[in-house]
């Protein structure tokens, strides 16, 4: 009986070891899941804006400053990597992408153009599958999280190297407001 006591305390903590380890990796594995569903929705909208920009630049040839911070603002997010500098990046390009809008406003004829109508639209979807993605990612992040702090199995996350993830904020400027002035130059 003395033996078997301690070879069952030892079975229960190996047990109960491997249940925390297994429950960090599923943590961990939901986390970097819930991060590619961004990504995939950022490559989406970064192939959409080559045609919205093309489209609005038929119709309104010299807005080359807009143009040209849309695209700026489209390869600084298409060369980040980390959710820091994604998030930076994709407030850059949202404030672009908002003020190339507002451009198209003071065209009608653009407006009116189908291809433009389609493209508005597809983008709109786009940008609320992104802030759908942004929600689920940031609440895996904080699940996984607080499972890496939490004890005991911080215990097993320090041992084995599990890192916290950063969340996915926006940019302070991303919640600014756009100026649009609709006064005739």
């Amino acid at each position: 009986m003395a033996v078997i006591v301690p070879i069952a305390l030892f079975a229960a903590a190996v047990i109960w070891s491997i249940f925390i380890y297994n429950n960090l990796v599923r943590a961990r594995v939901r986390t970097r899941e819930a991060w590619s569903g961004i990504e995939v929705q950022l490559k989406r909208r970064l192939s959409l804006i080559p045609n919205l920009v093309e489209t609005v630049r038929g119709y309104a040839t010299h807005e080359h400053e807009v143009f040209a911070e849309v695209a700026q603002a489209r390869g600084a997010l298409a060369k980040a990597v980390e959710p820091a500098a994604v998030a930076a990046a994709d407030g850059l390009l949202t404030g672009a992408l908002g003020r190339l809008m507002a451009v198209a406003e003071n065209y009608p004829q653009l407006q009116a153009a189908r291809n433009f109508s389609q493209l508005q639209a597809q983008l709109s979807d786009t940008e609320e599958k992104i802030a759908y993605a942004r929600q689920f990612y940031n609440l895996n992040a904080m699940a996984y999280n607080t499972a890496i702090q939490s004890f005991p199995s911080n215990l097993l996350a320090r041992q084995y190297h599990f890192e916290p993830v950063m969340f996915f904020e926006a940019e302070p400027t991303a919640a600014q407001d756009i100026k649009v002035n609709f006064t005739a130059a």
